[in-house]
């Protein structure tokens, strides 16, 4: 198998130091143009590739981004099309400056890591900087993560640190938005089913219905408050719940579209129409909300954007801006399709 020509070797039949080659692959002013040149001549004739160390030779930098994620229990990874998207817009954002991505595969180490730490295993991949997704941001191991100094950016999530930023859609006016809907068409007995309320979004999607309904001086009802995880078998199960109720809601704000999209099943199971019998208002707008039976009314939080984001905030830490703001919040839309209507009643 033929070697790869090491760093080392570029130098000496480049007839310079090491140092100078890194300099000059690394694109730094104070490298004269024939010697760049002739660097770079000999890098493409002997199809030279970096290693991460000759490449942070002088930047001390690897051009690596860390991805740490949990999807919830009993979920695996990458299955809830929220993650696909901001993912995209994370790699599209790091990729045009140069980084890669790499997505840790488990909460549990392995290769004699020692103990679980997020910290030791950023360090030791060298990564420059970490999104977190989905974690447990009070997790003891996040804490520590964050608060050494590394480049963090939280998505949806609450993190503090010296170099930590945190960027999330406006779930609190989302949810709001929804409950406004349905009552603007006639709707008043309005449930929601709320998503994990060990994370960010699912408590700020409850807060925003609590106070639309209390704007709008709709009685609360407990019984109208139902606990998902923002997966479809979630909202199926809690919405066969509420229909069972004495009373039932004419509307449900389920606080994803996958809930709601279960939820549009749960209603045909007992025998109801979407929007006839039922309203549902879900949130994230994923790719198949338009084209589910019927078209789901949402609210819609721009994923890529949120990636997009994210990717701005590390590569400014990493950077070494200091004029960062320590939160970005994004806007979301109401998305009006077939799955609302005025109540039957």
């Amino acid at each position: 198998m033929e070697e790869r020509v090491t760093i080392r070797e570029l130098a000496r039949l480049s007839g310079v130091s090491v140092g100078t080659v890194s300099r000059a692959l690394n694109g730094y002013a104070d490298v004269r143009s024939e010697t760049r040149e002739r660097i770079m001549r000999l890098a493409q004739e002997l199809d030279y590739t970096p290693a991460a160390a000759a490449r942070s030779l002088v930047t001390q930098r690897s051009h690596v981004i860390g991805v740490f994620m949990e999807t919830g229990e009993g979920h695996p990874d990458l299955q809830h099309p929220f993650f696909h998207e901001v993912l995209g817009g994370l790699k599209q954002r790091v990729g045009a400056q140069g980084f890669d991505l790499l997505l840790f595969a488990s909460e549990r180490p392995g290769n004699g890591y020692g103990p679980h730490s997020y910290l030791k295993r950023a360090r030791h991949h060298s990564v420059d900087g970490v999104a977190l997704i989905g974690l447990d941001q009070e997790h003891a191991e996040v804490r520590r993560l964050v608060r050494a100094g590394l480049p963090c950016v939280g998505i949806d999530m609450d993190i503090e640190g010296p170099a930590a930023e945190v960027v999330m859609s406006d779930n609190v006016s989302g949810a709001e938005t929804a409950v406004r809907h349905l009552h603007a068409l006639g709707h008043r007995r309005i449930a929601t089913i709320t998503g994990m309320l060990e994370s960010r979004p699912g408590i700020d999607r409850l807060r925003g219905y609590r106070a639309a309904a209390q704007a709008l001086n709709l009685a609360y009802r407990d019984e109208y408050v139902a606990y998902g995880d923002f997966y479809a078998e979630s909202g199926r199960e809690q919405t066969a719940r509420l229909l069972e109720l004495p009373e039932r809601p004419t509307a449900i704000f389920a606080a994803a579209d996958m809930m709601a999209i279960g939820a549009v099943r749960a209603a045909a199971e007992a025998g109801l129409r979407v929007p006839e019998d039922l309203s549902i208002v879900g949130f994230d707008d994923i790719q198949l909300a338009p084209h589910v039976n019927p078209p789901l009314t949402t609210l819609r939080q721009d994923k890529l954007g949120l990636g997009a984001a994210a990717g701005d905030a590390l590569v400014a830490r990493i950077a070494g801006d200091p004029d960062r703001p320590s939160l970005r919040r994004l806007p979301v839309e109401l998305v009006v399709r077939g799955s609302t209507a005025p109540p039957a009643e």
